[in-house]
């Protein structure tokens, strides 16, 4: 704030005798900034102010005040601020000039001016504009599928911004309301994602963060694909999932757990998993399941090692269960097997 220098008690008569000719009161109001042509200007936090006033002659007594009193009267600076100087580029100029302009500096200013013939008074009002700046935004955030979020953006500027939210998918959807909390009843696994947080006013360009939503769901097989094979020669089977957090996987021939030996290779990383033969013999053939878990659920899928030239038939009756080569309905895992499964994996067994 623009401030003054108090005057010496033993000059305080003389001060006071000079205002009296300077600062009449009661007077008609009138813009100062003729460029403008209205009461008020409008300044950008960080630029320089310039308040004009114009006298009619070298004679008349001039000063310019504020809320908080005196800055200038004639060429005495009573403001100890060092932004503030007189603007002179004639004779007859008498301009305010602020520099580094901040938000404690807006209000009402006045050039009050003493002529021959009568005193007058100018008034303007500045305003101070603060680009956009977002002081406050939810931390990445994990949760389950189906629970509710609601995500935090506060922002500060003059005039005040406009918050506005998106999510950042191919689509770019635009959430309607533009509020500072953003709220998602039961989300899914397809609102996962960025989440983008716009605050804009006029004054600038908008600022922008970013929130992470991760949303954990359980597993669900999106491909299994059985194959055939020569005896003698190598095949693999492989086996595809979707979760958060990924999944482990486990292979099963018939209620038997396979492991990597004797010939046989797992070989599992992020979401997927193949079960590779290196020498298929006639034992090789048949069903074998691929199970998928997380800390969510458990599932899995049935899928055939079959010999070439054989013609089989594919049946899905539902997880774990698939019409073998002879024609008949296998479980290829029990119910006792899965939750056995879901609590070795849980237990990293």
């Amino acid at each position: 704030m623009v401030g003054r220098v108090q005057p010496d008690r033993k000059q305080l008569p003389l001060v006071l005798l000079r205002l009296l000719c300077l600062l009449p009161t009661g007077l008609p109001v009138r813009s100062v900034d003729f460029n403008r042509g209205t009461d008020n200007i409008t300044v950008r936090q960080g630029d320089t102010a310039i308040l004009r006033c114009v006298v009619e002659d070298k004679n008349s007594k001039v000063a310019w005040l504020n809320r908080s009193g005196i800055i200038f009267a004639g060429h005495d600076k009573w403001s100890l601020d060092p932004r503030v100087e007189l603007e002179k580029r004639h004779s007859l100029e008498y301009s305010l000039r602020i520099q580094k302009v901040d938000v404690y500096d807006e209000g009402s200013y006045t050039c009050s001016v003493q002529t021959q013939h009568e005193p007058k008074t100018s008034q303007v009002y500045l305003i101070v504009q603060v680009p956009p700046k977002i002081s406050n935004i939810s931390s990445d955030v994990t949760v389950n599928e189906g629970s509710n979020v609601t995500l935090v953006c506060m922002a500060n500027g003059r005039p005040e911004p406009v918050i506005t939210w998106r999510h950042l998918t191919p689509t770019g959807r635009e959430f309607e309301g533009e509020e500072e909390y953003l709220e998602i009843l039961g989300i899914t696994r397809e609102q996962s994602g960025k989440y983008e947080c716009k605050a804009a006013n006029e004054v600038s360009s908008a600022d922008v963060k970013q929130v992470k939503v991760t949303v954990n769901y359980p597993p669900t097989i999106t491909e299994s694909k059985s194959n055939e094979a020569t005896t003698g020669r190598k095949a693999s089977l492989k086996c595809e999932a979707s979760a958060v957090p990924a999944p482990d996987f486990e292979w099963y021939r018939d209620d038997t757990r396979i492991n990597s030996a004797n010939g046989l290779e797992i070989k599992s990383t992020e979401g997927q998993s193949s079960l590779t033969v290196t020498n298929v013999t006639e034992e090789h053939y048949g069903n074998y399941t691929c199970v998928a878990a997380n800390n969510l659920g458990v599932t899995n899928a049935s899928l055939v090692l079959f010999k070439v030239g054989t013609t089989v038939h594919f049946k899905q009756k539902g997880p774990g269960s698939v019409r073998g080569i002879n024609g008949s309905i296998s479980l290829a895992v029990p119910l006792w097997l899965l939750a056995a499964s879901l609590l070795c994996l849980l237990s990293k067994c």
